[in-house]
């Protein structure tokens, strides 16, 4: 039992912990279990999660889903929104407004983005809804970004160069050889006065690991002024989680969705002729 638990179903030993807590969080045909019961070809396993203890406060704010089912929730955030409270955003981070989302349909359940988007980073963000949907989608979710960067420039390539927090700074980052490994994949998808639309995908999750790659790169990203962007048309960084694609950590169903860019990114587009 314990090693189908752990290895094929893929449960971490922190949660096996608390399902063996729980009344019936662990079954065998209806019949609660200890792991080391052996399995035999038909029995049914089922496990009961075991209920939140912590929830952000609750706030109402008006939140785009895209897509929702019992494990998973899938939101397109908007710009000038974190993930958490943070000072400035003490209630109006998208941890508030999922919590007062659940709070209207009676659940409870703890705030569980399996990645981040920095506050003004607009985009698609995968919620899970209990701890093994969150600890098997980790890592496992391929996510695609749309960035408007200034300058022009053709064709595609990979950017890997380590980041690092800048000495003397709490929230920017730089390039430096004492830095985490970050790699980042570019492809130019069109140009435009002194503009280019490129489409991005990262291997890893570095904070500001796009805005500091692309900047390096000599292009920063229209409206990013922390990393060399200018205010001209945006007054944040032009960046648009725009397609996912993962393995439902329960169904096993292959899923993709997207969502379209937002308003501010697409008069940039319009101005420069790279859209109609």
């Amino acid at each position: 039992m314990k090693n189908f638990l752990r290895g094929y179903c893929g449960i971490s030993a922190r949660l096996m912990v608390r399902l063996k807590r729980e009344p019936m969080g662990i079954t065998k045909n209806g019949l609660h279990v200890i792991v080391t019961q052996t399995l035999s070809a038909g029995d049914v396993v089922r496990i009961r999660m075991p209920d939140d203890r912590k929830q952000p406060e609750p706030e109402d704010r008006l939140l785009s889903v895209v897509y929702e089912d019992e494990d998973l929730l899938i939101i397109d955030k908007p710009a000038n929104m974190p993930m958490y409270p943070a000072p400035g955003h003490d209630r109006d981070s998208l941890a508030n407004a999922v919590a007062a989302y659940h709070l209207r349909r009676n659940e409870r359940l703890a705030f569980r983005p399996v990645y981040r988007l920095d506050k003004d980073t607009t985009g698609l963000v995968v919620l899970a809804k209990n701890p093994y949907c969150a600890a098997r989608l980790a890592g496992n979710i391929e996510k695609e970004y749309m960035a408007i960067c200034e300058g022009e420039f053709s064709g595609s390539g990979t950017i890997d160069v380590p980041i690092a927090l800048k000495e003397g700074h709490t929230i920017q980052r730089t390039v430096t050889p004492c830095g985490e490994s970050a790699v980042t994949h570019w492809r130019v998808l069109c140009t435009g006065r002194g503009y280019t639309f490129v489409s991005l995908r990262i291997e890893t999750g570095r904070t500001h690991q796009i805005r500091v790659h692309m900047s390096h790169f000599g292009h920063p990203l229209a409206g990013d002024d922390l990393y060399g962007g200018h205010l001209e048309f945006l007054s944040r960084q032009a960046l648009h989680c725009t397609n996912i694609h993962f393995v439902h950590p329960v169904s096993g169903q292959d899923r993709r969705f997207t969502c379209a860019l937002p308003n501010d990114m697409k008069k940039l587009l319009e101005w420069s002729g790279m859209v109609k």
